[in-house]
């Protein structure tokens, strides 16, 4: 066994196999930049499934407060990537289409570890299994992502062991599917924000899960105005409609009555 002091920082963080992982299929010098800021999006990715996952087990066994770190991580680490557009916003179309053909159908489109994040705030959607076929291990972790409660099936359940007035149809729902908004719902969690000393800690947990539904709608509009910016409205290398099949996303809520009620306050 390797002792601790025998460790370099090469060593430990395995930078001979990490910066041995860029492999641009062009000599276009932008190649590289395109490719390290996807490949560091799926690390960011990474650390957000391992907090979502902690952040959930801790909800589905009641200990809301020590979640909110968590879940206030991802939040942060959702900004940085949201800022990354940026970087790759130096790029120029004229760039861009020097390389673009190399890409084949490979698109961001497909990437499992955003699917799965989805699928764990709610988002399910078992169309995108299709696209890792050819990988087992993220095709199973997705299918197990569809199969589970989402992080928002496990708030509305401790919402109900609280005593709030959450339907037995929507504690009772089959979790593989999207999650539709209710009435109901927004009416129990109206009695959350109407009391917050009461049900303070599903207050600050309701809170918690708007910055993450906002993160995640300021990174899809910076997505957006990025794609349009360096190919306008050509079709996606994966075959979407490119921005406009982005700018369709923007309309999407993982905790739908936690923006509706906001109205009715």
């Amino acid at each position: 066994m390797t002792q601790s002091s025998d460790i370099s920082y090469a060593g430990y963080l395995a930078l001979d196999d990490l910066l041995s992982t860029q492999h641009p299929l062009s000599d276009q010098h932008d190649e590289m930049l395109f490719v390290i800021i996807h490949q560091t999006k799926e690390l960011w990715l990474k650390q957000i499934l391992h907090e979502v996952a902690l952040a959930q087990s801790m909800v589905r066994a009641g200990d809301l407060v020590p979640a909110y770190k968590s879940l206030a991580r991802v939040s942060r680490i959702q900004a940085v990537m949201t800022q990354s557009w940026d970087i790759l916003s130096t790029m120029t179309p004229s760039d861009y289409l020097r390389f673009r053909g190399s890409l084949g159908s490979s698109s961001g489109f497909q990437s499992d570890q955003f699917r799965r994040l989805e699928a764990m705030l709610g988002l399910k959607d078992a169309s995108f299994l299709k696209f890792h076929a050819d990988r087992p291990e993220a095709l199973a972790a997705l299918e197990a992502a569809i199969a589970a409660p989402s992080l928002y099936d496990d708030a509305l359940a401790q919402m109900a062991k609280a005593g709030l007035p959450v339907p037995a149809e929507v504690l009772n729902r089959d979790v593989t599917q999207p999650y539709e908004p209710s009435e109901a719902v927004e009416a129990a969690w109206l009695e959350v924000y109407r009391d917050t000393e009461t049900y303070w800690a599903l207050y600050q947990l309701a809170e918690k899960l708007v910055d993450l539904d906002d993160a995640l709608l300021t990174w899809r509009h910076k997505h957006v105005v990025t794609v349009e910016r360096i190919i306008g409205r050509r079709r996606g290398t994966g075959g979407t409609e490119g921005a406009a099949y982005l700018a369709s996303t923007l309309t999407k809520r993982c905790f739908p009555e936690l923006w509706s009620l906001r109205t009715k306050l």
